[in-house]
């Protein structure tokens, strides 16, 4: 990708980020997709928006959203004249677009030869878009709209090592498994997906765990392909790397059938068998 198209891709992002803010300061409308799954307008809109961007930019890639009905016939049309794909996800963290809380994003990924080569992440709220990966030999930040800088990742320091990002729903079902596996261990959460990733690639916490099976593509490409390029693990509980092909992807819904932890390499090591042990008991 050449530096003049990688400027524009990370303006317009941060310029669709900053629409969420104004648009959901307007007001909007919220619906239910599904069980504890909603959408607004505003992602509508602004899916459209970077659908039609991406498309543009590359013709010959396949662009799926999270909100274009065609999503699954696009993702299994397996064409020949390209092995790469653009996932996007306009608003991840919906609920906490929807109740006025601070950590949602927006979020693009690349896919090539099924494997998440390059990412996006913008927080609107920060104003910072972290942005990187193999594609382009480099991890990123750009601040308030000013030039990007690298992004230097690091392992947990302190007590930092101690943390360890579970959604509040997994940690209901599973907190004490991965408690007893992991000594002095402190949970916290929030919203968006790629956000949650961030926290790690930053070292603010060891790992990430996600148990419940319910992230799909859009979610994943862009925040997988940040952590890979910043040295994180990213597998299974019995340490599969995590897989983007056709038969790690359930047919029906576009969500990954691994459950998917991402972590630093040392805590991988030490845990990760012993979570999975625990975790087989309950």
């Amino acid at each position: 990708m050449n530096p003049a198209l990688q400027t524009e891709i990370c303006q317009f992002i941060r310029e669709i980020g900053q629409k969420a803010v104004q648009l959901r300061g307007l007001g909007f409308q919220v619906d239910e997709k599904g069980f504890d799954d909603y959408v607004t307008n505003v992602d509508r809109e602004l899916d459209h928006l970077l659908s039609q961007r991406f498309q543009e930019w590359f013709p010959e890639d396949v662009v799926i959203s999270e909100e274009n009905t065609r999503s699954l016939e696009l993702w299994y049309q397996k064409p020949e004249f390209t092995k790469k794909f653009w996932f996007i996800d306009p608003i991840d963290g919906t609920d906490d677009f929807i109740h006025g809380r601070e950590f949602y994003s927006v979020m693009v990924g690349g896919l090539e030869t099924f494997r998440p080569v390059l990412g996006w992440v913008y927080a609107p709220n920060s104003d910072r878009l972290y942005f990187g990966g193999t594609a382009i030999n480099g991890l990123f930040i750009a601040t308030n709209g000013n030039v990007p800088e690298v992004l230097h990742p690091h392992e947990p320091i302190g007590t930092s090592c101690n943390l360890v990002i579970v959604s509040k729903k997994d940690d209901l079902a599973y907190g004490a498994a991965i408690r007893a596996a992991v000594p002095n261990v402190e949970f916290y959460t929030l919203g968006s997906f790629g956000l949650k990733v961030m926290e790690v690639v930053q070292g603010r916490a060891s790992a990430y765990i996600y148990l419940n099976r319910r992230v799909k593509l859009w979610d994943t490409v862009g925040p997988l392909a940040i952590a890979k390029a910043a040295g994180l693990v990213c597998c299974d509980l019995e340490g599969q790397e995590i897989g983007f092909g056709y038969n790690d992807i359930d047919p029906e819904k576009l969500t990954h059938n691994q459950v998917i932890v991402i972590g630093w390499p040392k805590f991988i090591d030490k845990y990760l068998k012993l979570i999975s042990q625990e975790l087989r008991i309950i």
